[in-house]
């Protein structure tokens, strides 16, 4: 198998997602609440946010769409058999605020490395 995204890029955002989450103060608010905004709103003058935002911004949106896939495989949405099903899913919501959707999604470092696994991507 083959990803649009280099796998070398998922681990620079791993990396740059535990640098971020590993900080002092910061805290995954309640999923019941609208915690991806909280989350950003409370980080948003955080240089390694700022960062991240950036490094999945600057993927093309078919890598962004992979991005998201590899989190729901990895958060156990989805199986390795139905990458094609996630990949569909991840394409149909894509839109412009992945980046903020993504840093907003608790454990994203451990979704996406497992997601990785999961394809055989793993180190």
């Amino acid at each position: 198998m083959q990803l649009e995204v280099n796998p070398d890029t998922v681990r620079f955002i791993i990396d740059k997602v535990r640098q971020f989450q590993a900080k002092e103060g910061v805290s995954i608010p309640d999923p019941s609440d609208d915690w991806s905004r909280q989350i950003l709103a409370d980080n948003a003058d955080d240089p390694s946010v700022n960062q991240l935002r950036d490094a999945i911004d600057d993927l093309e949106p078919d890598q962004q769409v992979e991005l998201v896939a590899l989190a729901w495989l990895g958060r156990g949405d989805f199986g390795s058999d139905e990458w094609d099903g996630a990949l569909e899913q991840a394409r149909d919501a894509w839109n412009e605020r992945t980046a903020d959707y993504l840093i907003g999604t608790p454990l994203l470092a451990d979704f996406l490395e497992e997601g990785l696994e999961q394809l055989g991507f793993g180190e």
